[in-house]
């Protein structure tokens, strides 16, 4: 695959920002990225779930109002809003942590479609060990796979472990958890915190970190782990 990795890594917007979440203190990651394809097609791609799997994971349950979903291997939750070809949104349960996750389709002004991300968890010691990195790399590297598919729509989905492990993978996700670290910066975290917090993500994610680190691991996104 002729893989652009600085093409990628420049075509996401990533920005972190805080808030209160059921009375408590959150932290919420949201990841841009636009699309040369049409808002139909973008939204039929990430609510399809025949298309889904095509570039994340398998997916089963209820994909509409109200009803549950459950990703293999993976998350499930609610579907809690929805407006064809605008948005929706959903909980994301995985083992006894509940997050919520928006997803957000348009037009981006230039003949494409722009998708944004929106994932919002609760303040917790996972967090000020990782940063907005476990989230953010995880979900950039499924709209990268979303990137792959919407371009050649036929294709499998590249294989996500030897991918991680290969040179681009790894130049990939070592840029996302650099961008994300810059985010982090940005929103008033301290410059060698975030340095220390990217670092703990990038060896988790390239498979280098510890065996502390590794069991750290409490997701899995479409592209390799995500902590």
């Amino acid at each position: 695959m002729d893989f652009d990795v600085e093409g990628n890594l420049g075509a996401a917007e990533r920005s972190v920002w805080s808030m209160e979440r059921d009375g408590r203190p959150a932290r919420a990651v949201t990841l841009s990225r636009s699309y040369p394809t049409t808002v139909a097609d973008l939204w039929d791609a990430v609510t399809n779930g025949e298309r889904i799997p095509r570039w994340f994971l398998p997916v089963g349950g209820e994909l509409e109002p109200g009803g549950r979903y459950q990703l293999e291997g993976n998350a499930g939750g609610a579907i809690t809003a929805c407006e064809p070809l605008s948005h929706f949104a959903v909980t994301w349960e995985f083992g006894r942590e509940v997050s919520w996750v928006e997803v957000h389709c348009s037009g981006d002004g230039a003949g494409g479609a722009r998708l944004t991300l929106t994932h919002t968890q609760q303040v917790s010691e996972h967090w000020d060990e990782y940063g907005p990195g476990a989230l953010g790399v995880g979900w950039e590297l499924g709209l990268l796979g979303l990137a792959i598919h919407l371009a050649q729509p036929a294709a499998p989905m590249p294989d996500p472990a030897a991918f991680a492990v290969s040179p681009d993978g790894r130049a990939f996700i070592g840029g996302s958890s650099e961008g994300w670290e810059q985010a982090a910066v940005a929103f008033g975290t301290d410059p060698a915190a975030a340095r220390s917090r990217a670092g703990h993500t990038t060896a988790f994610y390239t498979g280098e970190g510890d065996e502390t680190t590794s069991g750290a691991a409490a997701e899995t996104s479409q592209t390799g782990d995500r902590i």
